[in-house]
């Protein structure tokens, strides 16, 4: 039996069909004792993790090596003086001793924050103060351990520094400690609600929230792993993600474990399509998840054989169907998207059960009750738009949606109003009972009494071929209300030009209702972005209105 199924029961209909799923797990439940060292007594052998780099250098370790080690980092860190309920940050990129360090940190109760080595010093200097961070675990890598120093001297706090591999002044040396540090320890006592995890949202509108997520996190994570994402017993999971973010715990790690699943790590900085086959080619790699970003790299780059791939899903933007199509004829495989937040674990998505509808956000996951609903709270019929909610089926906070939000408790409250968890996603419901996502309500477009959301614009746009990047808002117009400005990254090749302004124009409104068409393009060299590469339509709404409007 995988030992998922100790945690997780299907309810399915008189069909056979699955209708949902429930969580069943201890009050002290922890992922690090419970799962990781209990998969390394009853299979020892077994392969949790097989790491490459662009070096050519790899390494493979089993669930006994991931218990030993973490184990070892704990002691460390235990004689250093973290106790449970310390914060300690975690900026490691793809370095395999980020597995070690979380599930250590797990093992103490000690609240881990992933963060990514492309913060800038002022991004650090903001988490530590609003973390308090005890201590830093970090890559010697991009100039990490110099813009930890500075952001520590600005804080005046005195945290913990580590770095791994190699030495940098001012910080231990954590491979070297661990070398000396006894394999076995006792088990901490933790509860099924202390926080575990703590993610920083990308600030899209405003500064980044720390989402707290409790140790039954993980759990959550099955269904993410299992009806989406195609892991399997003895596969190999590969999701494109760098560990400082919230897509890294959902598919480099908790799911694909308890599925009895090793993963894949590619250690890399700068993307290349090419490679990115190889390593699946040469490692045997079977589910791959990837941002849509990658898969049209793979399709315009080309893809090669990847043989032994069954599955392959995607999230955290709209995909366009050229995109889809082209993947399925190279490859004989659909791209399944999903969807949810740092705040949640997956919410909806096209799952295993279904034949994939291209574009759509899927069904609900079966581990929740979705609802859409409008200002006034009520469910709104299928066809018209609502925000996404989630509605607690037993009265209480469903399993993988978070905690709270740090030191923000009036946040926390108007996220969990009138009994359900709203996302701010807006989405609508078609007649097969397929979802499809809108926009954010901060982003959405009122424009001559209609509603429309950018990425559906965004998305035609994407398909005119000297059209990189875009980005689509809403614009005050005395006609409309909001007339709807297209701001644009041309290829490399390809110059700015009323000429080309007018193309792009006729382009895209020849295949949009007359409602969404383009008023306004605006040509730039690069899009304002978060450190998490979303595009910020704040700062793009904050520009002076563009000259030519008419």
């Amino acid at each position: 039996m995988s030992i998922y199924e100790n945690y997780l029961h299907e309810i399915r209909d008189s069909q056979g069909r699955l209708e949902r799923v429930e969580l069943d797990y201890p009050q002290d439940f922890n992922f690090a004792y419970d799962v990781v060292d209990r998969l390394a007594c009853q299979s020892p052998d077994k392969t949790a993790l097989v790491w490459c780099d662009t070096e050519g250098r790899e390494a493979v370790f089993t669930f006994w090596d991931v218990a030993r080690e973490s184990a070892r980092m704990a002691n460390v860190f235990s004689a250093a003086g973290l106790k449970k309920g310390d914060r300690v940050m975690l900026v490691l990129k793809r370095h395999y001793e980020y597995w070690f360090a979380v599930i250590a940190l797990h093992k103490l109760g000690v609240v881990a924050i992933p963060a990514t080595h492309m913060l800038t010093t002022q991004d650090l200097t903001y988490r530590l103060q609003a973390a308090q961070v005890r201590g830093i675990v970090c890559t010697t890598h991009n100039a990490v351990p110099e813009k930890i120093r500075e952001a520590v001297a600005q804080t005046g706090q005195e945290p913990l520094l580590w770095t791994v591999r190699e030495d940098r002044a001012g910080f231990r040396n954590l491979t070297r400690e661990l070398s000396a540090a006894p394999a076995t320890m006792a088990r901490v006592g933790t509860c099924v609600t202390d926080p575990m995890l703590l993610y920083f949202t990308s600030g899209t509108t405003g500064y980044p929230k720390g989402v707290i997520h409790d140790f039954s996190y993980p759990l959550a994570h099955i269904v993410t792993a299992k009806y989406w994402q195609g892991a399997e017993e003895d596969g190999l999971h590969f999701t494109v993600a760098e560990t400082g973010w919230a897509k890294a715990s959902w598919g480099k790690l908790y799911g694909q474990w308890l599925l009895g699943s090793a993963v894949m790590v590619y250690d890399f900085d700068n993307f290349d399509p090419k490679q990115l086959c190889a390593v699946i080619r040469r490692y045997g790699v079977t589910s791959f998840c990837a941002p849509p970003t990658v898969y049209r790299y793979l399709v315009r780059k080309g893809i090669e054989d990847m043989p032994t791939l069954r599955h392959a899903s995607t999230a955290g933007e709209m995909l366009a169907p050229e995109v889809f199509r082209k993947f399925r004829e190279r490859t004989g495989l659909s791209l399944r998207e999903g969807y949810g937040q740092t705040e949640t674990t997956l919410l909806m998505a096209n799952l295993l059960a279904d034949d994939p509808v291209e574009g759509s956000m899927g069904r609900p996951s079966p581990l929740y009750q979705i609802e859409l609903r409008d200002k006034d709270g009520r469910p709104t019929p299928q066809g018209q738009i609502g925000e996404v909610v989630v509605v607690p089926r037993d009265g209480r906070k469903p399993v993988g949606i978070f905690s709270a939000y740090l030191d923000q408790p009036e946040q926390y409250a108007r996220a969990w109003r009138d009994g359900a968890y709203h996302t701010g996603d807006s989405a609508y419901r078609d007649e097969q009972g397929h979802y499809w996502f809108h926009g954010r309500f901060d982003d959405i477009i009122k424009t001559g009494g209609y509603r429309v959301g950018p990425y559906e614009v965004e998305n035609v746009l994407m398909e005119h071929p000297s059209v990189v990047e875009c980005s689509v808002i809403g614009v005050p117009d005395p006609l409309r209300g909001q007339a709807i400005k297209a701001f644009v990254v041309l290829c490399q090749d390809t110059g700015p030009s009323p000429e080309l302004e007018k193309e792009i124009k006729d382009f895209c409104n020849g295949r949009l209702a007359e409602y969404k068409w383009i008023r306004l393009v605006e040509f730039v060299r690069e899009m304002p972005k978060t450190i998490s590469g979303k595009i910020r339509k704040t700062e793009l709404r904050g520009r002076l209105p563009h000259p030519c409007a008419h």
